[in-house]
């Protein structure tokens, strides 16, 4: 039985879970979702990676392939109907409410799309967005006209639109969970940079360890059942009396430093989705 990370690129995030399943006995490999179909027999176990593009106009290329890794016989987690849903962040607004899961208020404004007028302030944001490219905060009218003129400029506007966002009130951090398996297996703080209120490691911010309570544990667990994700980041804001759920990552980078505990962080996530696989290949 091989255990293969499909995705388009190595990363220290899918060259660390391939190395955790080699550590566990399985040979192990990243794939791209082509040589994972030439590569992988039924049995095997795939994990699908696939991230935004990089024009932010959509899942990468690959989806069909996973698809057909399933009807080839391979375990496939991270399937393209959890992907999207985590990818596109209008249709994890619609998932989230409808499990009535704690989520911003969102508003899709896009040329010829009747749309409501968000209530200001509001976050402007692409579709299919990450790395916190893109991401604008509105505190007026006047600013909200001239993110979107500017917007409307870009290539992903014209396909996509783009989203506004509730501000949930900024606080300078929000926490990254890990969800393996349907088990919470890491989490960090993420620390915005000085004078920046988004939190992106891209864009300057730090990670920090820390113990999620049980509350942003239990809200995390819903976010990831509802979207069906098998390993997905969960980005929490808190709030007053708890936490919001931000967005959720269907190829969440994560390192070392999130571990709950003592222990690999890669190999506790590696060991939930082998167990989940075991589990789906018995029942097929």
């Amino acid at each position: 039985m091989q255990f293969a990370v499909v995705a388009h690129r190595t990363s220290e995030t899918n060259d660390a879970l391939a190395g955790a399943a080699a550590s566990l006995g399985l040979p192990a490999t990243v794939l791209s979702p082509r040589d994972a179909l030439r590569t992988l027999e039924p049995g095997d176990i795939a994990l699908g990676r696939l991230d935004v593009r990089e024009e932010l106009d959509g899942v990468e290329r690959g989806t069909e392939e996973l698809g057909q890794l399933v009807a080839s016989g391979i375990v496939l987690l991270n399937p393209p109907s959890a992907l999207v849903a985590a990818h596109d962040k209008l249709l994890t607004a619609r998932i989230l409410r409808r499990a009535g899961v704690p989520h911003p208020r969102t508003w899709l404004i896009a040329d010829g799309a009747p749309s409501p007028a968000p209530e200001l302030p509001v976050v402007l944001k692409p579709r299919f967005g990450s790395w916190g490219r893109d991401v604008v905060l509105c505190p007026t009218a006047d600013t909200l006209d001239r993110e979107l003129a500017r917007f409307s400029q870009r290539p992903w506007f014209a396909g996509q639109g783009v989203l506004a966002q509730e501000l949930v009130p900024p606080l300078g951090w929000d926490l990254r969970v890990i969800v393996s398996g349907g088990r919470v297996v890491g989490a960090a703080r993420r620390v915005a940079a000085p004078g920046e209120w988004r939190t992106n490691v891209a864009l300057g911010g730090h990670i920090e360890p820390a113990a999620p309570p049980p509350l942003a544990q239990a809200l995390a667990l819903e976010a990831a059942a509802a979207i069906r994700g098998d390993l997905v980041g969960i980005d929490l804001l808190p709030l007053g009396t708890g936490y919001i759920v931000s967005e959720v990552n269907g190829a969440v980078d994560f390192r070392r430093a999130y571990a709950l505990r003592p222990g690999n962080v890669f190999r506790d996530a590696i060991h939930k989705l082998v167990r989940v696989a075991t589990l789906r290949r018995a029942a097929a």
